[in-house]
């Protein structure tokens, strides 16, 4: 009996988490006012409105998957850019970022503060909810 009562036990909390995490991921965070991000020193040029920064790798499947919805909200709307940063290549900056998985997309206004972050593939409506308050 007590057997039935553990397994139900992780079951229920094992269900709780994985509901929790797949709520988590991809949802557009907004992030307190923060200094310029020392992403600037990497980027060439920020966008005229915003930046979508994402920090990507090689073997990552929902990364191509994210790459290909920023480069569409970019070409749609004025005034915002995308960049695709390989993080193996830049381990220094994604430790000064707390850069936990790829993808990871960070969301920079046009003077280069961060002003959203999201982990995992982010859903547009989100994306477009955190550009829509810069304007």
């Amino acid at each position: 009996m007590i057997g039935t009562w553990t397994l139900l036990a992780v079951l229920v909390v094992t269900t709780v988490y994985g509901l929790w995490h797949k709520n988590a991921r991809g949802r557009v965070r907004e992030v307190a006012e923060t200094g310029r991000s020392p992403l600037v020193e990497v980027i060439e040029s920020l966008g005229e409105l915003a930046t979508l920064v994402q920090f990507s790798s090689a073997f990552c499947a929902p990364c191509r998957a994210t790459k290909i919805l920023l480069a569409d909200i970019a070409s749609a709307e004025i005034g915002i850019k995308h960049v695709d940063i390989d993080a193996e290549s830049h381990l220094t900056l994604v430790r000064e970022l707390h850069i936990r998985s790829t993808p990871t997309t960070l969301i920079l206004d046009s003077s280069g503060r961060e002003v959203g972050r999201a982990v995992g593939a982010p859903k547009r409506e989100q994306v477009l909810s955190v550009l829509a308050a810069l304007r």
